[in-house]
């Protein structure tokens, strides 16, 4: 069976936006995409030209010297990050950002020119007007840098991609002396300092290059020229799309991802699936017959009013501020028992602009499935912090019991998480997390006496987390302001509108959908994401005709862009007269 037969009938996990109109703008392989780059370079004129390829971190640059230098012949490459300061200086620069933590640093200002050498860069300059003839490659992260370049040519990956090649220790990080073999360590730096530099870049430059290169794919890469990602752009941000998930194991993994989502077998369960993160997680975009993947934070970077409404933009930039996530412990085990930053000291101790309040919505359960939530009346902050530390130092069993409230729960129960708030789910439950976006900022404060798959304790940071519990959220309160409040909203012929959450104090609106015939979804100048929580199968439609109808299936999330006024969505395929259930989640105004 075909892939794409395949995945109409089951949650697909390759979902594509077919670009319209741009099919002879894409090309796939070195020797296709070296034969374009030099008619553009002819179109020049010039018998001297320059080719730039500006490259995001971790991009193999050394496999595109070697792929296009059949097509280019060129008389000159130069590696532009030759002329960056030493490695020994930015790594004395960003210290102060990176911090000692293993997980935490601080969002770091830089832009890339701050660690170029204008004398290294003067030199490469003098280097390239003495080619007469021929072309001159320019390749690196700062190669824009060099010269504005006759070609400009972006060379970029998904998020997820980078982190998969410091596993295998393909790449490490930017310009660093540190021989570092710690992932979470890498990933804090690029987290903190390089992405954010490179996105930066990124944002400043893209809408003039010529052309995008898609690196994802070891020696398989793809081109498009920028009106073709542009265009790619502006369709998606007009109608419903999803992003390519991906699915990782974790020391308290599952089994229900692997069963219901049909994954390959890992040495170690799947513990979370990432299907509705726009900072981690890519999209496909299909051109004819050449399928590129990006970084689907380009999409929120260049069509971020479209995307997610004036008044989201207005409040959060071009930042994606819901994400969706699975965490998976049936059969497994519990997640960390943790809290969340206040907006105060996220702020003031990372320097980002909000906090990760969330909520756990369960999709499924197996007996016995908990959810640790609040703390219990009564209990002493002092006492339970002394646990706490006597644990982290190890030889004493944390007694979670005797702290934190635990909730019996079953398929479809919301638990509304508001930051400061104690929790963590238990063994059993398949959970459906809807959140905010600064998603590292957890404060593990107990584990459980476990070691991470590295064989390395888990960081646990009891520290940070002593000083953002609300010591006031106990049984009482807990139970009536975060476990199920559930109202009804409004009703229709075959449709019911439920409020779920979140919290007053979050500032995600969460809205719950049964029905059997088609409902309607209006604009409110918020972007709107999506997840189908109960039926097979349905189909979101376009009351205008305005976009292609959209099928989703069970457990899929998708993206419904603010620009679309109106939407439908009705059971349809093996769901079609039955009754069905969605959960959106918005920016409350």
């Amino acid at each position: 069976m075909e892939v794409d037969e395949l995945v109409n009938k089951l949650y697909n996990k390759y979902p594509f936006t077919r670009i319209e109109n741009m099919d002879s703008e894409a090309w796939a392989g070195y020797e296709a995409i070296g034969a374009r780059i030099q008619e553009a370079v002819a179109a020049t004129g010039k018998k001297r030209a320059v080719v730039i390829v500006e490259c995001y971190p971790g991009v193999r640059q050394e496999e595109i010297v070697a792929g296009l230098a059949d097509s280019l012949a060129p008389a000159l490459i130069v590696r532009s990050e030759d002329a960056a300061l030493e490695p020994s200086e930015v790594d004395r620069i960003v210290e102060r950002y990176m911090t000692d933590d293993r997980v935490f640093g601080y969002m770091a200002p830089f832009r890339i020119d701050e660690f170029y050498v204008p004398a290294r860069i003067e030199a490469m300059r003098r280097q390239l007007n003495e080619v007469d003839n021929g072309i001159a490659i320019v390749i690196g992260f700062g190669a824009s840098l060099i010269a504005e370049g006759d070609v400009v040519v972006y060379a970029d990956l998904a998020r997820w991609e980078i982190q998969q090649r410091y596993r295998s220790k393909e790449v490490s990080n930017w310009r660093t002396d540190r021989v570092e073999n710690d992932i979470l360590r890498l990933y804090k730096r690029g987290f903190f300092f390089e992405w954010r530099m490179a996105d930066r870049l990124k944002k400043s430059l893209l809408g003039k290059v010529d052309f995008y290169l898609d690196t994802n794919v070891k020696d398989a890469p793809k081109m498009v020229t920028r009106q073709a990602l542009f265009a790619g752009f502006a369709q998606t941000a007009s109608q419903p799309f999803r992003l390519v998930p991906y699915f990782d194991p974790g020391v308290w993994g599952g089994t229900w991802l692997e069963a219901n989502i049909e994954l390959p077998k890992r040495e170690h369960p799947y513990a979370w699936g990432f299907d509705g993160v726009p900072e981690e997680n890519s999209l496909y975009f299909q051109y004819g017959d050449v399928k590129v993947e990006l970084p689907a934070i380009n999409l929120v970077f260049f069509e971020s009013i479209k995307l997610l409404g004036d008044r989201v933009y207005a409040r959060f930039g071009a930042e994606f501020p819901i994400r969706f996530d699975f965490l998976d412990t049936i059969s497994g085990g519990n997640l960390s028992l943790q809290v969340h930053p206040t907006v105060e000291y996220i702020r003031e101790q990372f320097g980002m602009n909000y906090t990760q309040d969330e909520s756990y919505y369960i999709l499924d359960v197996e007996p016995g499935a908990e959810v640790y939530l609040g703390l219990k009346d009564g209990i002493e902050p002092e006492a339970m912090l002394a646990d706490l530390r006597k644990a982290e130092k190890g030889g004493f069993t944390f007694p979670a019991e005797k702290y934190v409230n635990v909730y019996p729960t079953d398929k479809h129960d919301h638990f509304l998480i508001p930051a400061g708030t104690v929790h963590c789910s238990a063994t059993g439950c398949m959970v459906l997390e809807i959140s905010a976006t600064p998603y590292i900022f957890t404060f593990k404060l107990w584990d459980w006496d476990r070691l991470g798959l590295d064989g390395r304790p888990r960081p646990v940071h009891v520290d940070h987390g002593s000083k953002v519990i609300d010591w006031n959220r106990k049984t009482d309160w807990t139970t009536s302001q975060l476990v199920n409040r559930i109202e009804k909203v409004k009703e229709g012929e075959g449709w019911t509108e439920e409020r779920t959450g979140l919290h007053e104090l979050q500032f995600i609106e969460t809205r719950r959908f049964w029905f059997s015939e088609p409902v309607l979804h209006e604009a409110n100048g918020s972007v709107h994401m999506l997840n189908l929580v109960e039926g097979e199968e349905a189909t979101v439609e376009s009351p205008t005709n305005a976009f292609e109808p959209y099928v989703i299936r069970y457990a899929e999330t998708f993206i419904v862009p603010a620009s679309v006024e109106a939407y439908t969505i009705r059971p349809s395929g093996p769901s079609a007269g039955k009754k069905v259930g969605v959960i959106k989640a918005f920016v409350r105004e």
